[in-house]
């Protein structure tokens, strides 16, 4: 049987709302780094995990990406996902 799929939102503390699906995966958290490059310039990445020990776990190798890409900071935020209507 196929499992139903959904809409998942998370709002980060800045009042930014990610949305993602519609999907049948169990995704829990959300999170995203936001780093500011040498010329102040901005880059994002984000990503979505099954539980919060894994999105955790995402902020680990972040001192040696700010390092390796010249980033002069950088904000880790996890955000947990809700089910929205479609």
């Amino acid at each position: 049987m196929a499992r139903r799929k959904r809409y998942l939102t998370a709002t980060m503390p800045d009042g930014y709302v990610k949305t993602i699906g519609p999907t049948a995966d169990p995704f829990t958290h959300y999170w995203r780094v936001v780093a500011v490059q040498e010329n102040s310039k901005t880059e994002v990445f984000w990503g979505h995990a099954r539980s919060l020990a894994e999105a955790k776990k995402k902020r680990a190798p972040l001192a040696d990406a700010a390092r390796i890409r010249g980033w002069k900071s950088f904000a880790f935020e996890i955000a947990e996902l809700v089910e929205t209507p479609a």
